[in-house]
């Protein structure tokens, strides 16, 4: 085992000051995911929220997802030797988009040799060796990358509620800039009394979708956009919140939504999807405590629906009903006796409840005893 010195030994150790969010990846073309699994692992571990793509996902994707997300860093495993040119167009099309101030790192193990690290270097991507891992340590190497990316970027959220209407590229970048001071509660406080003000004299549906962890709610989510979109002749402005629950322990999270959204991106008329991840931080239930002026925001932005994902909930759970006009209730026949359905909170209050993975083993007699108890 390598005996880590003391730099390296306090990397190791780092916690961040400031909310840290990361995006992370495996590149196009490239089904290797263990290498980017263990490190995602570990980012929460050290306090990052993590919005995980899973693999084979190309820079676009991986920078659409980074400036909604309003992440400090993006980290990329590759292995399939297109590194190089994957890399630097990443550089490039961050500068393009807004997001200049994104750290990006990468490793690929022996497939990336030292003069391409060295190259990467000089458009200031930080590529992490086999030599790297003997001499840092896994910790090491994911605690220098929370350590870079630990800066508090709120500053430049718009001054102006202006700057989020529009549906151009660089007003959705400040919506999601707007989205982190909120989140942080370090948004300007005029901005935010002009927000609330606005947002109360707009009439935009919010669609709130919760139920229990594991029910499905991320892949119905999915095919409900992907039908919206195919009905409506892709007109419709959709903006997506998804929530998911922080780790007390460390503070980190993974928001990992988004890897089951395969129809959020751009179809022939551009892009009309917006998806923004939150994690509930110390609020102490389902949503975040940011979540109303999130809505707020996505309303004065102008998108004609907003639908809010919770995370997992309870029985007794069902703050969401306050803040959505259409609350929708997600479980599967795993509940246990007939009698518990008379404990679930939100079957009191939805409007419309989903019996998901109807295929399983015992669905028909679930359905029934929903259908008596709501």
């Amino acid at each position: 085992m390598t005996d880590l010195s003391a730099e390296f030994k306090a990397l190791a150790e780092y916690r961040p000051t400031h909310k840290v969010r990361f995006v992370t990846a495996a590149s196009l073309f490239d089904g290797h995911d263990a290498a980017i699994n263990i490190m995602r692992r570990i980012l929460q571990s050290m306090g990052a929220e993590v919005i995980h793509l899973g693999h084979n996902r190309s820079v676009d994707e991986v920078v659409t997802a980074a400036l909604q997300e309003d992440v400090q860093g993006i980290a990329v495993s590759s292995y399939q030797g297109g590194h190089n040119e994957y890399f630097t167009y990443m550089v490039e099309l961050l500068k393009a988009r807004g997001g200049e101030n994104i750290q990006v790192f990468g490793g690929g193990g022996g497939v990336i040799v030292p003069e391409e690290i060295r190259m990467l270097a000089s458009h200031g991507v930080r590529i992490y060796s086999p030599e790297d891992g003997q001499k840092m340590g896994l910790a090491g190497m994911i605690g220098e990358m929370v350590m870079r990316a630990d800066k508090d970027f709120t500053a430049l959220a718009p001054k102006s509620i202006d700057a989020i209407q529009g549906h151009t590229e660089m007003s959705w970048r400040a919506l999601a800039q707007l989205m982190t001071a909120l989140e942080n509660d370090k948004a300007d406080a005029k901005v935010v009394e002009a927000l609330r003000a606005a947002a109360a004299k707009t009439k935009v549906p919010v669609l709130g979708i919760t139920g229990t962890g594991g029910a499905g709610k991320s892949s119905l989510t999915d095919e409900l956009v992907r039908r919206m979109r195919l009905d409506q002749d892709d007109n419709l402005r959709v903006a997506v919140i998804s929530i998911d629950p922080s780790r007390r322990k460390s503070g980190g999270a993974l928001l990992g939504d988004r890897i089951r959204m395969n129809a959020i991106g751009p179809w022939s008329k551009g892009s009309r999807v917006f998806m923004r991840s939150l994690a509930t931080r110390d609020f102490g239930s389902e949503i975040s405590a940011a979540l109303p002026d999130v809505v707020a925001a996505c309303k004065v932005a102008g998108f004609d629906l907003v639908i809010v994902e919770t995370s997992g909930i309870g029985q007794s759970d069902s703050e969401i009903v306050d803040l959505v006009d259409f609350p929708m209730y997600v479980m599967t026949s795993d509940f246990g006796a007939p009698s518990q359905l008379e404990k679930i909170d939100m079957l009191d209050f939805a409007e419309l409840v989903v019996l998901n993975k109807y295929d399983r083993r015992g669905a028909e007699d679930a359905l029934r005893a929903v259908r008596k108890q709501w």
